[in-house]
């Protein structure tokens, strides 16, 4: 058996769209015949949970308790992949916590893959939040995903200032995740499906639906890049599956 993954994805800074991000993430390994499982930690009420019920259980990462149910898992749930949604203003928190329960130290002894999803949004107070997270680096793989879902461009970053954030931690890669067109993601939100599901015209239980053509349209390439992101970064290999599926669902399947 392949030893358990762990992706975090997460940020300090609210409203950078981590948990759509956390969506293209499972809808990608669901493509690609990669068993997943989520913990969304936005309790008692879970975001993540609304589009993925049937492999998203809400947790309280504050407590114990929780954390036992996530981690003292990872070898017996069935599922290669652990995803875990952190709430706004708990990654750095919940990266102390990984640290203290010895999960780091494992990480880096290479009993466990582990990699972080570090969402930035347009401001320098997201770019700050490089210097807190990056203590916590050693034996993961670190991520810092420019997501431009909600906003179009990245206004207060000029390249120098950039450049001097992002040298602040070695063996970082970076990931951007694109814009999608307003009324596709909104049509998405107020269907409460998959990325996956919204493209092949399905609804909550798989049954077909009547979502418009243009909108599933932009979807479908929207998600195609990102995927294309994941693919550049060889997630699947990251995450020690081999197995891919020759055709996905962003081609209409």
């Amino acid at each position: 058996m392949a030893k358990p993954a762990v992706i975090v994805v997460g940020a300090d800074k609210g409203g950078v769209g981590k948990t759509t991000v956390s969506r293209t993430v499972l809808d990608y390994f669901s493509a690609n015949n990669i068993p997943a499982r989520a913990f969304d930690t936005e309790a008692p009420r879970g975001t993540l949970k609304r589009f993925h019920p049937g492999i998203t259980e809400i947790v309280d990462m504050t407590t114990t308790a929780d954390q036992m149910k996530i981690f003292d898992t990872l070898n017996t749930a069935g599922a290669n992949v652990t995803v875990i949604d952190v709430r706004a203003g708990l990654l750095s928190p919940t990266l102390a916590s990984l640290r203290d329960i010895g999960f780091l130290d494992a990480a880096r002894s290479g009993q466990i893959t582990f990699a972080v999803f570090h969402i930035l949004g347009p401001s320098i107070a997201s770019l700050n939040e490089i210097a807190e997270t990056a203590n916590f680096m050693e034996g993961a793989r670190y991520f810092l995903v420019k997501n431009f879902i909600n906003t179009s461009s990245f206004f207060e970053w000029d390249q120098a200032t950039y450049n001097s954030y992002f040298k602040r931690i070695k063996n970082a890669t970076e990931i951007t995740i694109p814009k999608l067109d307003e009324m596709a993601y909104e049509q998405v939100e107020v269907s409460s499906v998959p990325f996956l599901k919204f493209v092949a015209n399905k609804g909550t239980r798989d049954e077909s639906a009547n979502y418009s053509f243009v909108l599933r349209g932009y979807v479908r390439h929207w998600l195609s890049n990102v995927w294309g992101e994941y693919d550049r970064i060889k997630l699947t290999d990251i995450v020690g599956a081999t197995d891919k599926v020759t055709a996905r669902a962003t081609e209409g399947e």
